[in-house]
């Protein structure tokens, strides 16, 4: 387990629990049908590590696989899971990762994460007015 407060909680391997609503925050995002049936049957295992101030994100699954490093409040270009490129940019408040992406027709969804009160990564997601969530346990 990471050891530390705040942020560096997030680091770490993760497995996915529980979700509600990602289909329609997909949706809303311009995922395609085919892609949204897939990523429902999918349970995606998280690593989060932080090396010299750069983080890094990689989510594994059997249908796909990402991987992205930044810098906190430093703009990137982000390829999504679906092949969209988005610009990025990832800050830490409050304990929490927020990232902010903005497509290119200038559209943005925010995507949160922290550690819950059960020790669970939390990840909430918001585009336009859906809403969606998404829980993590620490892999054992």
């Amino acid at each position: 387990m990471a050891a530390g407060s705040g942020i560096e909680k997030l680091q770490g391997t993760w497995e996915y629990v529980d979700g509600e609503h990602f289909d329609d925050y997909m949706k809303e995002i311009g995922v395609g049908f085919a892609l949204r049936q897939s990523a429902k049957l999918i349970k995606p295992k998280l690593i989060i590590g932080e090396n010299n101030g750069k983080w890094s994100l990689k989510s594994e699954s059997t249908l796909k696989s990402a991987h992205y490093e930044f810098t906190p409040g430093v703009e990137f270009d982000e390829t999504r899971l679906d092949g969209e490129v988005v610009k990025s940019v990832i800050k830490f408040e409050n304990d929490k990762w927020v990232h902010t992406m903005r497509d290119k027709h200038g559209k943005e969804s925010t995507i949160v994460r922290y550690v819950d009160a059960q020790g669970q990564q939390q990840i909430d997601m918001k585009a336009g007015n859906v809403t969606a969530r998404r829980w993590y346990k620490r892999a054992e």
